[in-house]
C-alpha cells in the first residue's frame, strides 16, 4: 500500500513537469491566436472556449518555435513583391505552413 501511495505521489509530480514541457507558448502568443479566432467566429464564450481549446490543442502538436516560423511564412507570403514569391516558392517553408494547417485541422475537429 505504501508504494502504491510512493508511485502515485511520484506519478504526480512528474505531470506538471511534462505539462511545462509541452507547454511553451507564452499567454500573450496564446491571447493572440484567441482574439483573432474570436473576431473570425464571434464574440461570444461558447467561441472564447473553443478557440482556446483550438490553441491548446495546436501547442500539444506543434512547438512553439514552429508555430512562430508557419505564422511568420503566411504573413510573408501575403505580402506582394520579391519577397512573397521567396516565401512561396521554397518547399521546406510549405512544409512548416502544413504541419501548422495540420495542426489547426486536428483542433478544428477536436474544438468545433
Amino acid at each position: 500500500m505504501v508504494r502504491l501511495i510512493a508511485l502515485a505521489l511520484a506519478m504526480g509530480a512528474a505531470a506538471p513537469v511534462h505539462a511545462q514541457a509541452v507547454n511553451d507558448y507564452p499567454t500573450n502568443a496564446r491571447a493572440e491566436y484567441v482574439f483573432a479566432c474570436m473576431a473570425t467566429n464571434g464574440q461570444t464564450r461558447d467561441m472564447l472556449d473553443r478557440c482556446s481549446c483550438a490553441i491548446d490543442q495546436i501547442a500539444e502538436v506543434l512547438p512553439y518555435d514552429g508555430y512562430v516560423e508557419a505564422e511568420t511564412v503566411l504573413r510573408m507570403q501575403q505580402t506582394t513583391g520579391e519577397r512573397a514569391g521567396m516565401f512561396k516558392s521554397m518547399p521546406q517553408l510549405t512544409n512548416v505552413v502544413a504541419d501548422l494547417k495540420r495542426a489547426e485541422a486536428e483542433a478544428e475537429i477536436l474544438c468545433f
